[in-house]
C-alpha cells in the first residue's frame, strides 16, 4: 500500500468519527462530544560564513488528533484517532529527507456504568505509521513500514472514570496481535513475529492509563497515556510498556510549541547494538525513547 492509499485510510477513519456523530437521528445528535487539534510545525537553520560552523537544514512536521465522545444514560464510547508525520532536510547529507515522526494510533472504548465512576467496557485499539523507515544513512535496508508492525488490541474489562481529565482501563482478558505484512521483515523474524509469519498472537493483561488536562498550568495543556501488557503464554513478568506524553505550550490562540515523548520497551523487539568480530550483527532488548519538538501554527475545533 502507497503513501497515498494510507493517507486515504487515515482520511476515511477521521471521516468516520464525525459521521457517526451526525448519523444518529435528531434525538440523539447533542450527546456526542466531537474535539480536533491540529499542529503543523516547522524549523530551519542557515549559516553563511559562520565561524563556529553548522549545517543548513530544515524540518517539517504535522500532528494531528481526532476525538468522538458519545455519553447517554449509562453508555459511553469514546474515540481517538492520533496521527503524527516529520522529516528534515539536512544539506550535506547523504539522504535528501529523514524521517522524524512517524504514528499512527486508534482507540475506541465502549463502556456500560456498573455504579460511581465505573463501567464494564470493551477496547479496540490499533497502532501503526504511514511510511517505511530506515537505520540512516542506509535507505536500502527497511527496518519498519505501513502494517510492519501494525499492533491490534481487543480487550474487555473494567474503566474507572472519575473526572473527565483521567480515566483508568484495566483487563484481565486481552488479545494482543502483532502485524508485519512486509515479506522481507516478516522473514527476518521482525518484532517478534516467527520468520515467514506475518501475526503474532498473544492473550494477557492490559492497562490503559490517560491523564488529559487543560491549562495544567498557564497555557500549558498536557496529554499522557501509558500502555501496560503482560503476556500470559510467555514470560508475563516481562511487562510492554507504552508511554506517550504530549505538552502544547500556548502563545496565542494560534501559535504554540509542542512537545511530544514516547517511552516504549517490547520484550520481543530486538535493536541492533553493535557488530561482533566478523561483522555480523548483535542484537539486545533496550528501552526505545523518542522525543519531538516543534514550534508552529495550532488549530483547534471547538466543541
Amino acid at each position: 500500500m502507497n503513501i497515498r492509499s494510507r493517507i486515504i485510510l487515515i482520511v476515511f477513519l477521521i471521516g468516520s468519527l464525525g459521521i457517526t456523530g451526525y448519523s444518529q437521528d435528531t434525538d440523539t445528535v447533542k450527546y456526542w462530544t466531537k474535539t480536533g487539534a491540529f499542529s503543523l510545525n516547522m524549523a530551519q537553520s542557515t549559516f553563511t560564513n559562520w565561524a563556529a560552523g553548522g549545517q543548513n537544514s530544515i524540518a517539517l512536521s504535522g500532528l494531528a488528533s481526532f476525538n468522538a465522545n458519545y455519553k447517554k444514560g449509562r453508555s459511553a464510547w469514546d474515540n481517538n484517532l492520533t496521527i503524527g508525520y516529520g522529516k528534515m532536510k539536512q544539506k550535506g547529507n547523504e539522504v535528501e529527507w529523514v524521517k522524524t515522526d512517524d504514528k499512527i494510533d486508534f482507540l475506541s472504548k465502549y463502556g456500560l456504568e456498573a455504579g460511581k465512576a465505573w463501567y464494564y467496557s470493551a477496547l479496540l485499539g490499533f497502532k501503526s505509521q504511514f511510511a517505511a523507515g530506515y537505520n540512516y544513512p542506509d535507505v536500502t535496508n527497511k527496518i519498519s513500514d505501513f502494517l510492519a508492525p501494525g499492533y491490534l488490541v481487543f480487550s474487555l474489562g473494567m474503566d474507572f472514570k472519575p473526572s473527565p481529565v483521567f480515566t483508568a482501563f484495566v483487563s484481565p482478558l486481552t488479545a494482543k496481535s502483532t502485524i508485519v505484512m512486509d515479506d522481507i521483515l516478516s522473514a527476518a523474524g521482525a518484532f517478534g513475529v516467527e520468520p515467514g509469519e506475518s501475526f503474532r498472537a498473544e492473550f494477557g493483561a492490559y492497562a490503559n492509563i490517560v491523564f488529559k488536562k487543560e491549562e495544567i498550568v498557564k497555557n500549558v495543556n498536557l496529554v499522557s497515556k501509558l500502555d501496560l501488557f503482560s503476556n500470559y503464554l510467555n514470560n508475563p513478568q516481562n511487562i510492554d510498556v507504552s508511554w506517550e506524553i504530549l505538552a502544547i505550550l500556548k502563545v496565542n490562540n494560534w501559535l504554540s510549541a509542542t512537545v511530544a515523548t514516547h517511552l516504549l520497551y517490547d520484550d520481543d523487539i530486538l535493536i541492533k547494538v553493535g557488530e561482533d568480530g566478523e561483522g555480523a550483527p548483535l542484537w539486545g532488548k533496550r528501552t526505545q525513547f523518542k522525543e519531538v519538538i516543534g514550534v508552529g501554527l495550532t488549530f483547534k475545533i471547538p466543541k
